[in-house]
């Protein structure tokens, strides 16, 4: 009778050892799923996001129904690519400033940093704008500490009255740029930058001050409803 114990007792760990290692991701589910997201962030950068995810899973050389296990609905995809893909375009921006010692210069690489990943990815172009939904708030909010830390760096520089706001709403409109001169003029923007910097300076009028913008006023747009990842 002891041993019959001893054996089920035996058993019911077993079994529960068992069950534990089947809920674990196994290596090639978790190799399958940065397989997915790879290939889905090469072709989100390319195409934007009216992309078929069936280009993504032809890339990634998955089935669909491996890419449907992982992801099952398209926006969970491009979400889930967005969030890590915007998060690495904001820290790349902001080290660029983080290496220039004088202020002015930091504040035209965070920018050029910046407005340079953003044309090489036409997701982001399509979503990074004030008003839509971003794919990442708080990508989006560690990047407003970096304008707001330039901003304060650069204050003896920049002309009275400008703020972060300003700075982060100047970054979207030459993000717009980008988009609207991409295919015709790609480095139209460089231009439109420094023409904008240099209305920044700090030898200029003060800015009026009952036209300060509030980026929280912006509207944002709805966004539509979970789609199927078949395209």
């Amino acid at each position: 009778m002891l041993r019959i114990r001893r054996y089920a007792s035996g058993m019911a760990v077993t079994g529960s050892e068992s069950a534990s290692r089947r809920r674990a991701p196994r290596a090639d589910a978790i190799r399958n799923r940065e397989t997915i997201v790879d290939a889905a962030s090469a072709v989100l950068a390319e195409q934007g996001t009216a992309v078929d995810v069936r280009e993504i899973a032809r890339r990634s050389e998955v089935g669909m129904g491996t890419l449907y296990r992982h992801f099952p609905t398209k926006e969970d995809l491009v979400r889930t690519v967005l969030r890590k893909d915007f998060t690495e375009w904001a820290e790349t921006a902001r080290a660029a400033a983080a290496d220039a010692e004088d202020p002015w210069a930091a504040l035209i690489d965070f920018y050029d940093q910046a407005l340079t990943g953003y044309a090489h990815h036409r997701a982001i172009m399509e979503h990074f704008a004030l008003a839509v939904p971003v794919p990442d708030p708080e990508g989006l909010g560690r990047l407003r500490l970096v304008i707001e830390e330039l901003c304060v760096r650069a204050t003896d520089q920049l002309r009275p009255g400008v703020t972060a706001d300003d700075l982060l709403l100047l970054l979207v409109s030459l993000g717009h740029a980008v988009q609207i001169t991409g295919e015709c003029r790609p480095d139209m923007w460089r231009r439109l930058l420094r023409i904008s910097l240099d209305g920044l300076r700090a030898d200029l009028p003060p800015l009026p001050a009952d036209i300060s913008p509030d980026i929280s006023r912006v509207p944002a747009n709805s966004k539509a409803g979970p789609e199927r990842a078949s395209g």
